[in-house]
């Protein structure tokens, strides 16, 4: 039926060269249709002579030959369809196919996007083909490490303030080479126990240990070391780098893959045994064993080889001699502790595995009897201590770890100065050989210990320390580490608190507001009654958690020299200079013993050495922050309430650079006018009160002396606005294989009755400042301005004349003329029955315990006082970690 609905044909004339005109004029519009498109197929000519075709394709060919209208003409015998313009449409399809076929040429639309499983499957099979390849490569390349040229290493060298070398060390390794038939197999045995059960059948890596590692790599979190023997050995002999990057892990993967491979299981345990570091500076088991028990590796025993092997989780928290100045937990009873365990679990798992008898296993329940370190000569005397402490440093604040500073490489620069360590060193000894003679008083004179430390208010650096007499043979830093408590060098922190915070409104809550709240003058009255009923800062009677009161005992058991009966008021400055305890005692009550721990804590002091601090005696001294921390904690004073953390290193330099450089930061911890007037009544006991002997000459000195009940440590810190510097005294045995070790009396010390701040320690202080600051300009200390209220001003006549004379020197430090106590200071007896003692007032009883435990000159002893289950102090060696901010 279409073919009869064709186009009429257009009307022809004008003959052949009017069609010949027809036909070309037609591209420029709609096409015309041939001729014989619209005829009947018998026709063969068309009207005017014009040829018809005769099939459809020829039609298209003609059509195509016409050279182009709009569209084409359609087709005869497709219903009028037209073709497609050029440049609409689908797009031609390629000539031919390509090697990778993407996109791919016979798709369209988000069809041609989509790769084949032909494409998918070659890439993946060329990505793996590459990795094997790559990997082939790489482990062609690795070679099998030899533990012989892990011996060796940089040195570490320490510079003094000055820029000169201290010393080199670090480096050397202290390692012989064993073969395997020298170590005894229980030691091999216990290792593979402990570390990799699986050892003789793996295959040397541990594929999950590995994903671990690297992911906490990637994470930035702590690494991990390789879980298997194999791997472990092939770290500890990739000396040349131990940097904690994926690609070194990578690299350690291949290596332990190699070595798995190439060598035998007995090589790589001997291997790693030689390698492996165990604490003390020694490499290798040999090494170990000697600087353990002092012997060699083939006579351990199986308890020996087990405690080794638990040395290998990292000597710092189990050498059983402690290792504090790295980490305060790493007491050596609690390394001890740490140690056993280990030991044990190891010999257990050594029964389990088959490696022991279990009649063997049960004569190993203690730790084996070990030897105290030892240090090279090169550390011996003080430089031993300085370099620990630079070490420790480093160390606590991530600078760098343990292990890359024994492989060595560094320059270390730090504070210390050359000519006050000396000087140091030769007050201490001088008055050591002068006074302390162990062989004519063998039950007074053993096991006396000093320490000091000398830290400058300017910056907070540490120019000098004394750590006891010799590194190589004390092994305890005295400067850092002792566990003595402090006595009434602490009652600075309750004057500067009651200052600062001011007194609590007895009429009050107690929470109060700095509205609420009082600020005290030096010139405040308080009592200085022996035998004193402590109070809340309400007036009710303070008692401790079982209902028991407490009576504070002072000097010799004596009362106030100032005052008169029955309270003996005198201001603080008198309370100061004659360290009256029961004054200080009831302050810190008023202000409050958290204003007067956050007070210490301002100044410099660590918050985990400070102990008690609920109890009243904490205002008197019951804690044991180190030299170093009060040394910096008295400094703050000296430099205007400006606080810097103590530091012992400047700068830390390798073969790339400066990696390190201390930066000094300053906290205004006391406004100027607190800390210069608490400097001015701490000026008042060196020039008129215990501290007379340590009086320089034409320099001013502020300080305080120190003692605690028991004779058991005595204390002098003072300092001159350019150095602060504090001294400490006890008796503590220095045999660490002593079990229960207790800080001693000092009763008959050195041919004196009683040890105090004001004897030895005060001595040391004033030779060795005469010749540290020697050529240095005297400085004078700001003059204070007038601070605070005077409370508690209803005094009895006597007290209010001692308060008048105060006001009228101003800062002038008046004093009464000087008793006894000025010179020498005693330790208060336990309380004894007293009139005023009520039927619950604890400590009052004949015979009582009482007392505080420390304070100064014979402040009372608070380890028998209702504060000891809170208060008494660690055990000596309990590093409360009191070396400073860089150091904290």
């Amino acid at each position: 039926m279409s073919e009869h609905r064709r186009k009429p044909p257009q009307p022809q004339g004008g003959g052949r060269a009017a069609a010949r005109r027809g036909q070309s004029g037609s591209s420029s519009g709609r096409r015309a249709a041939p001729r014989g498109a619209t005829e009947s197929p018998s026709g063969s000519h068309a009207p005017g002579g014009e040829e018809q075709y005769g099939s459809r394709a020829e039609a298209r060919r003609a059509a195509q030959r016409s050279g182009g209208g709009r569209r084409r003409a359609a087709e005869p015998g497709r219903g009028g369809r037209r073709a497609a313009p050029p440049g609409r449409g689908r797009a031609p399809a390629p000539g031919k196919k390509r090697i990778i076929d993407y996109p791919r040429f016979d798709k369209y639309g988000w069809r041609r996007w989509v790769p084949s499983w032909k494409l998918v499957s070659g890439l993946c099979v060329g990505f793996f083909g590459a990795m094997v390849a790559a990997a082939g490569i790489a482990y062609a390349m690795v070679g099998i490490p030899d533990e012989a040229k892990t011996a060796t290493a940089q040195n570490n060298v320490y510079y003094w303030a000055d820029g000169t070398q201290m010393v080199s060390t670090g480096g050397e390794r202290n390692r012989q080479i064993v073969d395997l038939s020298r170590i005894p197999k229980a030691m091999q045995n216990a290792v593979i126990s402990q570390e990799n059960k699986t050892f003789y059948d793996d295959s040397g890596i541990d594929p999950k240990g590995i994903a671990r590692a690297v992911y906490n790599m990637a994470m930035g979190g702590d690494t991990q070391g390789g879980s298997t023997i194999t791997q472990q050995y092939v770290k500890n002999a990739m000396l040349d780098d131990q940097s904690q990057t994926i690609s070194r892990k990578v690299k350690e993967i291949f290596v332990s893959i190699k070595v798995g491979t190439k060598l035998k299981k007995q090589d790589i345990l001997a291997g790693y045994l030689n390698s492996a570091y165990y604490g003390r500076g020694a490499w290798g088991i040999q090494a170990a064993s000697r600087a353990y028990f002092d012997k060699d590796s083939e006579d351990l025993n199986p308890g020996e080889c087990a405690f080794l092997s638990a040395m290998l989780k990292g000597a710092t928290y189990y050498d059983p001699a402690g290792a504090t100045s790295i980490d305060s937990a790493a007491t050596p009873k609690a390394n001890q502790k740490r140690a056993l365990l280990q030991m044990q679990d190891t010999l257990d798992k050594m029964v389990e595995y088959e490696h022991l008898s279990e009649t063997e296993r049960a004569k190993y329940t203690e730790l084996p009897k070990w030897e105290n370190p030892r240090s090279n000569t090169q550390l011996s005397g003080q430089i031993g201590y300085l370099v620990d402490l630079a070490k420790a440093s480093l160390v606590k604040n991530d600078v760098v770890t343990t292990n890359q500073l024994e492989q060595g490489g560094y320059s270390i620069y730090t504070t210390f100065d050359k000519k006050k360590v000396e000087e140091l060193e030769k007050a201490v000894t001088k008055v050591y050989k002068e006074n302390i003679d162990p062989k004519k008083r063998p039950d007074k004179d053993t096991d006396v210990q000093f320490g000091g430390a000398s830290v400058n208010p300017e910056t907070g650096a540490i120019e000098a320390i004394y750590g006891g007499q010799d590194a190589t043979t004390h092994f305890t830093n005295n400067a850092d580490v002792t566990g003595a408590q402090v006595g009434s060098t602490f009652k600075p922190f309750v004057l500067a608190a009651a200052m600062t915070y001011g007194v609590r409104d007895p009429d009050l809550g107690e929470v109060q507001s700095e509205d609420e709240r009082t600020v005290v003058s030096p010139k405040s009255l308080y009592s200085g009654k022996n035998k004193w009923k402590v109070k809340n800062y309400d007036g009710s009677v303070w008692q401790n958690e079982k209902g028991e009161e407490w009576l504070q005992t002072n000097d010799g058991g004596a009362d106030a020299t100032a005052g008169e009966a029955p309270d003996f008021m005198i201001d603080l400055r008198e309370a100061m200079r004659e360290s009256i305890n029961s004054a200080f005692v009831q302050l810190g009550m008023d202000v409050g013993l958290d204003k007067v721990k956050d007070s210490a804590i301002k100044a410099g002091l660590l918050e985990d050495s400070l102990a008690g601090t609920t109890f009243p005696s904490f205002s008197i001294g019951i804690s044991d922050p180190s030299a170093i921390r009060m040394a910096g904690s008295y400094a703050t004073f000296a430099s205007s309430g400006k606080q810097r953390d103590p530091f012992s290193v400047t700068k830390v330099t390798n073969k790339d650079g400066t990696i390190y450089t201390h930066k000094v930061q300053t906290e205004q911890a006391f406004t100027a006018k607190v800390a210069d007037n608490v400097t001015d009544v701490l000026k008042t006991v060196v020039e008129k009160g215990t501290g007379k002997n340590a009086r320089l000459t034409g320099r001013e000195v502020a300080g305080k002396t120190g003692t605690t009940d028991g004779n058991k440590s005595a204390w002098f810190v003072g300092y001159t606005p350019q150095l602060s510097t504090a001294i400490s005294m006890f008796r503590y045995p220095d045999d660490e294989s002593v079990k229960n070790r207790q800080f001693l009396e000092m009763y008959g010390t050195g041919g004196q009755e009683e040890i105090h701040g004001a004897s030895f320690p005060s001595e040391i202080f004033k030779d060795y400042m005469e010749d540290a600051l020697k050529g240095e300009p005297a400085v004078k200390f700001p003059k204070p301005e007038a601070i605070g209220e005077v409370v508690n001003d209803e005094p009895s006549p006597s007290a209010t004349a001692s308060a008048t004379e105060t006001e009228e020197a101003e800062s002038e430090s008046p004093s009464p003329t000087p008793t006894q106590s000025e010179t020498q200071e005693e330790t208060s007896p336990s309380p004894t029955t007293s009139e005023t003692c009520g039927a619950w007032e604890w400590g009052c009883e004949e015979g009582s315990d009482g007392g505080t435990e420390t304070g100064d000159e014979g402040d009372g002893d608070a380890s028998e006082s209702p504060t000891s289950s809170a208060t008494e102090s660690e055990e000596a060696g309990n590093s409360r970690g009191n070396d400073g901010g860089i150091f904290g």
